[in-house]
């Protein structure tokens, strides 16, 4: 297969830890011709979707030793459209902003012009990774979506021990725990909602962070059968390895099991080859499909090899598609 690679920059890569990155290995071991983009570079011109496609080709290195350069070597780069590829993946990371919906519309222009985008754009752009989960009433913790700061503040009174978070946040960016006393409750609000401008998301706190929020990996509408749990660092509530989390690999439970079973089948049918739930006890808080990570953590701790089996489910989705 041609496959298509949508990233950031590949000199912001960290090899070592990248699941774009593991995708690729895994890819070009199994002689599939790499190709990568940058978002930017979705063009429409005239009635064709097209982009400015460069050759890739992985050296086998790493850039541990100062070199961000050094794991790939750049071949040729050809104007082409998106339907000249077996797979188009995007995994451009969020922000999810104007610029991502832009991408997501000409993703699905190439879609009608023959183009295999991974994951569906519909379903992307359709997807609120974290509203997603009211979907699911069954698997949350006590949930408000609100603007109101009176209704926020009636709800902390209600259940005295909450998280407070923006609806488009990654990485654990804006996320704040406030306890029994209240304390700057009306400041963090105000401050995250833009004075009612933005909308928030408030949840119970759940106690069993401690032992890590769980990254939860589907698959062509299978579960990874081990999670990575994101325990955080001391005197924190985020677990995210961004902001210091360590990651621990273990086999799902029979929760988690649980919840990714009844999730995975309706979120394949809509076209999500990966997604990424993220579960902290037995509660269900995200599911992510714009570009989940976890791969080489599971596998480095485990020897399950993520990235295969998505290769496997890749070249499954497209030949099924192409019968």
């Amino acid at each position: 297969m041609r496959i298509l690679f949508i990233t950031d920059p590949l000199e912001t890569f960290k090899t070592y830890k990248d699941s774009t990155y593991a995708m690729m290995t895994a890819a070009a071991a199994r002689g599939h011709e790499l190709y990568w983009c940058l978002q930017p570079q979705l063009t429409l011109s005239g009635r064709v979707v097209e982009t400015m496609a460069t050759r890739l080709h992985l050296t086998g290195d790493d850039h541990e030793k100062g070199d961000n350069h050094a794991w790939y070597r750049e071949g040729n780069s050809a104007l082409e459209p998106l339907s000249a590829f077996d797979a188009v993946l995007m995994r451009k990371d969020p922000p999810f902003d104007m610029e991502y919906v832009t991408s997501t519309w000409l993703l699905e222009l190439a879609e009608s012009q023959g183009a295999r985008v991974f994951n569906k754009p519909r379903a992307i752009r359709d997807h609120s990774e974290k509203l997603a989960i009211a979907q699911f009433p069954e698997f949350i913790t006590p949930t408000l979506v609100t603007r109101d700061l009176a209704r926020i503040r009636d709800f902390h009174a209600e259940h005295r021990d909450i998280i407070v978070k923006p609806l488009d946040g990654m990485g654990g960016m804006g996320v704040f725990r406030v306890g029994a006393d209240g304390m700057n409750l009306g400041a963090i609000v105000e401050t995250l909602g833009e004075d009612g401008a933005r909308t928030l998301m408030v949840q119970r706190y759940i106690p069993a962070i401690k032992d890590g929020d769980k990254r939860i990996l589907l698959i062509g509408g299978v579960p990874v059968p081990y999670s990575l749990a994101r325990v955080p660092m001391a005197g924190e509530v985020r677990g995210n390895l961004a902001v210091g989390g360590t990651g621990r690999a273990q086999e799902l439970t029979r929760r988690d099991r649980e919840i990714a079973e009844t999730l995975a089948p309706g979120l394949w049918e809509q076209g999500l080859l990966l997604v990424g739930l993220d579960v902290i006890g037995d509660y269900l808080t995200e599911v992510n499909v714009t570009s989940p990570t976890c791969f080489q953590e599971i596998t480095q701790q485990t020897g399950f090899h993520v990235a295969a089996m998505f290769i496997d489910a890749l070249e499954h989705a497209v030949g099924a598609a192409g019968g």
